[in-house]
């Protein structure tokens, strides 16, 4: 497995550009070589630049992980925006986008978020980056459907359930353990059951 190859950077770069350049060429790394071998040190030596700088940019390699999450999260976050934007204004349609989108989010860099994940289990850097774009995940599923709910529209353990139930479905499509297909369709049936379950009990 080849290293990866160390960026040039003689230029100075503004401070949103340097963390950017960090952040790409921290992904590199994990994909090559895994996330054990990511430290301040060593993207520090791939990216061309001295330790102090990143230190001044991450702190920590738990701060570095916190910023690679939020990073993947962001990213995916816009392209499932634009799919559920390009969604028929169905409940079918709906919930089918939802389900594809949202396994496909997770597939296009499962591993190397999986591996950031594994190593900020438990970190206080993890479960505040986490809980901020779970809670606008859940939000944002909530103004999704409450087009086709009751009143009330999807109770916040319904929520909680569905995304459970979405991570869950799009981790085993990442590891083999079920295929992607499979794990999208089993998705849109819970969400299926859930958007119905909640426009009966309001009825």
């Amino acid at each position: 497995m080849t290293s990866p190859t160390p960026v040039p950077s003689r230029r100075r770069l503004t401070r949103e550009a340097r963390t950017r350049q960090l952040l790409d060429a921290s992904w590199a790394l994990i994909s090559d070589e895994g996330t054990d071998a990511l430290t301040l040190g060593r993207l520090a030596d791939v990216a061309g630049i001295t330790k102090p700088v990143v230190y001044d940019h991450f702190g920590t390699r738990n701060g570095l992980l916190a910023a690679l999450y939020e990073d993947y999260d962001v990213r995916q976050t816009a392209l499932f925006d634009a799919a559920i934007e390009g969604a028929k204004p169905t409940l079918a349609d709906k919930t089918r986008v939802f389900a594809a989108a949202y396994v496909d989010c997770v597939l296009t860099q499962g591993r190397e978020i999986q591996g950031v994940l594994a190593a900020l289990s438990g970190s206080p850097e993890l479960a505040a980056v986490k809980r901020q774009y779970q809670k606008a995940l859940i939000k944002k599923c909530a103004e999704i459907f409450a087009p086709f709910t009751g009143a009330p529209g999807l109770s916040s353990a319904s929520l909680w359930a569905l995304l459970g139930a979405a991570d869950a479905l799009s981790d085993a499509a990442v590891v083999g353990d079920i295929t992607a297909e499979h794990a999208k369709e089993e998705l849109r049936h819970t969400l299926l059951g859930m958007v119905k379950r909640s426009k009966l009990s309001s009825g």
